[in-house]
C-alpha cells in the first residue's frame, strides 16, 4: 500500500461548514490528499455572519502541531486566520521546529467589505515573521493593499506593483486573487522573482461565494502534496474553484452568502 499525501491546515473554524478548516479539509479530500487540522480560533458562523470568536490559546495551538508533525508526515501546510501576535509566533516556530515544507499562507486580515480584521502590530508580525517562510502567499485585493501600504489595485499594473513590493520585502512567490474586483472576469496574478502568470475565468453570477479564498488556498497545497510544481498546483487549483463555483447553486445550504460546492467533481 502507498502512502496517502498529507496536507495540513492551520486555521480557525467555521460552525457553519463553509470556510476555515471545514473549507480547508473539504478541499484536502476533493483533491486526493488526507486532511489534518491545527485550530487557531473557533467562531460561532453560518452563512449570514459571524456572531463570535474563542482564540485557542498559544500554547494549545504548539501541542497540536507537535501532535501532528510527531506522527504524520506533513506533505504542506496550509495557513489560514491567526489573529493575535503570539499565535502567529507559536504557529512560526512549530513550522521552524518540524522544518515544514510546501507552506501556502492565506493571510486572513480584511473583510470583504474592506474592514481590518487584525491590529496593526499583528500584521507587521505577519509581514516580517510568516510572510518570508511560505512558499506562497495568497491575499485578495484588500490583503494585498494592507501587507503593501499601497491603495487597493484597481488595475493589472497596481496588481504587478504590489506582488513586487511583497517579493521584494522577502516573500518567495505571490498570488493576487482579483476576485473582488470588478467585471466579467477574475483574473488572479502568480508572481515570483522569474516569473509572471495571469490566471483569468469568468465571473461567475451566484452568490455562494463563502470560503472561496480558503479553498483555493487549501487547493493549492493539496496539489503541492501530491507532487505538482507551483504553477500547476496554483492552475489546477484555480480551474477546480471555478467548477466548484459554478456548481454551488446545485447546493441549498443556509439563508445567506452559501458556500462552494467542494465535491463537484465526485458526487455527479
Amino acid at each position: 500500500m502507498s502512502n496517502i499525501p498529507i496536507a495540513l491546515t492551520i486555521a480557525g473554524s467555521d460552525s457553519g461548514g463553509g470556510a476555515g478548516i471545514q473549507a480547508d479539509l473539504k478541499s484536502f479530500s476533493a483533491n486526493k490528499v488526507y486532511g489534518a487540522s491545527v485550530i487557531t480560533a473557533l467562531t460561532a458562523q453560518n452563512t449570514i455572519g459571524v456572531t463570535g470568536v474563542h482564540d485557542v490559546p498559544a500554547d494549545f495551538i504548539t501541542a497540536q502541531m507537535d501532535a501532528v508533525f510527531s506522527d504524520l508526515k506533513v506533505n504542506a501546510v496550509k495557513i489560514g486566520m491567526l489573529s493575535q501576535i503570539p499565535v502567529i509566533e507559536a504557529v512560526a516556530n512549530g513550522l521552524k521546529k518540524h522544518n515544514s515544507r510546501n507552506i501556502v499562507f492565506d493571510p486572513v486580515m480584511v473583510t470583504t467589505s474592506g474592514d481590518s480584521l487584525l491590529v496593526e502590530e499583528a500584521v507587521d508580525a505577519i509581514r516580517s515573521i510568516l510572510m518570508p517562510m511560505a512558499d506562497l502567499l495568497t491575499p485578495n485585493l484588500h490583503e494585498s493593499a494592507k501587507l503593501t501600504g499601497l491603495s487597493l489595485a484597481t488595475s493589472d499594473d497596481d496588481m504587478i506593483k504590489q506582488a513586487d513590493v511583497l517579493l521584494n520585502a522577502g516573500a518567495k512567490a505571490i498570488l493576487i486573487k482579483g476576485g473582488h474586483s470588478n467585471g466579467d472576469d477574475c483574473s488572479d496574478l502568480l508572481k515570483t522573482h522569474s516569473e509572471e502568470i495571469w490566471l483569468d475565468a469568468k465571473r461567475i453570477d451566484t452568490n455562494n461565494t463563502h470560503g472561496t479564498g480558503c479553498s483555493l488556498s487549501s487547493a493549492i497545497a493539496a496539489n503541492l502534496a501530491n507532487g505538482m510544481r507551483l504553477q500547476e498546483a496554483v492552475t489546477k487549483a484555480k480551474k477546480w474553484l471555478t467548477n466548484a463555483i459554478a456548481a454551488s447553486d446545485q447546493l441549498n445550504v443556509g439563508n445567506g452568502s452559501g458556500p462552494v460546492h467542494h465535491f463537484h467533481n465526485l458526487w455527479g
